[in-house]
Parts: C-alpha cells; structure tokens; sequence
C-alpha cells in the first residue's frame, strides 16, 4: 500500500474555520486527520503542501518512520505551525492503519482500558447566579465534569477584577452541584503568577479538580514559583509541541495533568510517548479538544488505550456538528464519548461536502486592560 496523495480542506463551520486533512493510498482506503492551530489554517496549509513530497508513495503503515521523515527531513526545525501539520497528516496515518488491519485505532495503541470516557462540558454567566444555574442544567443533562474560565468584563480583563469574579462564580457553581461534581477552571492564560496564586489560594476550599493553563507556555520555570505557593492541582500543555516542550513540566514534575494536544503535539505518534512519559511520574492526561470530530475521535482512541488518563475536553461533544461533513461519528451517551466499534478512527468523511463550507479570514478575539493595554485573550 502506497500513498497518492494528501489533500486540505479549510472549512467554516458555525462561527469558525477548521482545517481537515484527507490522505489517500493506491488500495482505496483514506484517513482523515486535523490541524490544530486555529486562526492559522492557510500556514497549516502550506505546511501541509511542503510535507507532501516528502511522502507519496511512503507505505502509510510506517507511522513513526513517517513521524521522523517529517520532523527532521528539512534540516530547519518547523515549530509549531509544522508540528501541527504533521499531527494532522499523523492522524489520517493511524486511521489507515486501523482500515488496513481492521482494528479500531485503540486496539493498536494498546488496547481497550475502559469502557467509557468521561469528558466535562463549559458553564458560564454574567453573574454568580447565571453559573448556579448552568451548572446545575450540565448535571442534569449527565456530565459529571463542569469547567468555568476567568473571565473578562466585556473585553476589559483587568487581573484582580477577574480573581475576584472567578472565585464567586466558582463559589456559586460548587453550592449549587455540591461536592461531589468536579469544577475545573481555565486561566487561559490570562494571569500572572501573582495573581495565579491569589486565584489558587482562594480556590482552595472549594476543591477544584484542576487549575488549567494559569501562565503562558514560553518560561516552565514560572511554574515552578506558582507550584510551590499553591496546593490546587495544574493542567498545562495545550501549546506544547513534541515530546520536547513536555520535557521540563513532565521530569520536574510542574504540572498535575498534562493537557496535550494532538492536533499540535505531532498527532497519535507523539501523543502515545508524552502519555508514556507522564505516567512514570504519575501525571495523568487531560487531552485538549477545542477542534472538530477528527479531533474528538483521535483524543478519544488515546484515552481507551491509556492508563494514565483522568478526563477529556468535551469540546463539540454531545452536539450534532458537521454531520453532512462526518455522517458518521463516535457515539455519545450522557457526558462520555463511547468507544466506537468500527475501523481506523471510525469516522466517515464526505469531502465533496467540504465545498459547501467556504473558508473565511479571521482573526482570534483580544483583549484589553482599562488603561488600553493588550493583554492575553
């Protein structure tokens, strides 16, 4: 089996564009993948284009002999944008593979762990009072895992303002669904490690289960300074691309659950090693999901088949999206994706549907401080 060809499809979809990778073999059998840098679909592209030669006519089983080719054939490291691609074409790589051998992806990964994945779902508000209420509809509806984030007031996040409001809404969320619903929260990245430490203080005795991406990804050992001034638990990873940016929050032990990625990692090849290597220290995984049912599914195949995993980023889940693209797609059953029975990734794609989704330029959402300054959305 060979590969013919690699193909893109940019597509919007409700309020936002997603960037589908389609790899095709001389037997017929295809995979699907997804890139992972929102906002960046056109670079993703061009990635993508430039991979391209370097793997037509590759068998599309060698995953990890692909995974290199691409990682090191260039001489230049690629970054981001560049792991991104190969995650995606890595992706559609493993959904062959399990076609090829009629075996759903986790079977290869190592098999099935569980029988279901519990994933949380976003609640959110204007007031302390919007977030009871929210929260106490996710229940209803059968999630066990709520997140909330820190959030602006209308486009002005200034940081003791939005300590100060997390920790009421938090409040607010914890009373109404009571101790046994796990509450995360997301930063975003938006604070500070002053103001991460106040949030985590104050948080304390309503026991979130997780403190998500509280600083930026550029300096690790900042971490190290908010680790040791607050007990909560750390999620971190979301940005990381390759083993290699893991490397000092996994082997000093920074973080509590590693938030990878595998849109942008460097997809299920590099997934499966970062997951290994979290669970030599004890740190479970907590894979980002903000993407479409590519990356629902490929997330998904890496928890059934992981050890070391805790809960997955909803995302989409639980909605009926992008069906004439994705007729179909992994079931769901009352906040828990549930393994699919089928080949490869068990997704269908239709791509002649693709054209119907024209892609727009866009831009991510800014924020302000009071005084006019940029500060991190």
């Amino acid at each position: 089996m060979k590969i013919t060809d690699v193909k893109t499809f940019p597509v919007f979809h409700g309020s936002r564009n997603y960037l589908f990778v389609k790899v095709e073999t001389d037997t017929g059998l295809y995979g699907v993948g997804e890139f992972g840098i929102t906002w960046k679909e056109q670079a993703g592209i061009g990635a993508i284009e430039h991979m391209k030669r370097h793997i037509i006519g590759l068998d599309p089983l060698n995953t990890e002999y692909i995974w290199q080719l691409l990682f090191r054939v260039d001489f230049f490291p690629g970054g981001r944008i560049n792991a991104a691609a190969m995650s995606a074409i890595d992706i559609a790589l493993w959904d062959i593979k399990g076609k090829a051998l009629d075996q759903p992806v986790y079977m290869l990964l190592g098999g099935k762990m569980r029988d279901r994945i519990f994933c949380y779902t976003g609640i959110g508000g204007k007031t302390p009072e919007d977030y009871a209420r929210v929260a106490k509809e996710r229940v209803a509806e059968g999630w066990k895992y709520l997140r909330m984030s820190v959030d602006d007031r209308d486009g002005i996040l200034e940081p003791r303002t939005a300590v100060r409001d997390s920790v009421e809404h938090f409040a607010a969320a914890r009373e109404a669904v009571g101790p046994e619903i796990e509450i995360c929260i997301d930063v975003h990245t938006r604070l500070d490690p002053p103001d991460t430490i106040r949030l985590g203080r104050e948080l304390e005795q309503y026991d979130p289960f997780f403190i998500e991406d509280p600083l930026r990804c550029e300096n690790p050992q900042s971490y190290r300074h908010v680790r040791n001034h607050i007990s909560c638990p750390l999620a971190v990873g979301e940005h990381y691309a390759t083993k290699w940016e893991f490397r000092q929050m996994i082997e000093e032990e920074l973080m509590d659950y590693a938030r990878i990625d595998i849109c942008n990692v460097g997809g299920l090849t590099e997934a499966r090693k970062v997951a290994n290597w979290c669970e030599t220290h004890y740190i479970k995984i907590v894979p980002h999901n903000p993407l479409g049912p590519v990356s629902a599914a490929a997330c998904a195949h890496l928890d059934i088949a992981t050890d070391n995993f805790a809960v997955q980023e909803g995302g989409l889940v639980g909605r009926q999206v992008m069906e004439d693209l994705f007729p179909v797609q992994l079931p769901y059953e009352a906040g828990c994706l549930l393994p699919p029975e089928g080949p490869g990734l068990g997704l269908e794609f239709n791509e002649e549907a693709a054209e119907h989704h024209e892609f727009k330029w866009l831009g991510g959402p800014t924020l302000r401080r009071e005084d006019g300054s940029f500060t991190n959305w």
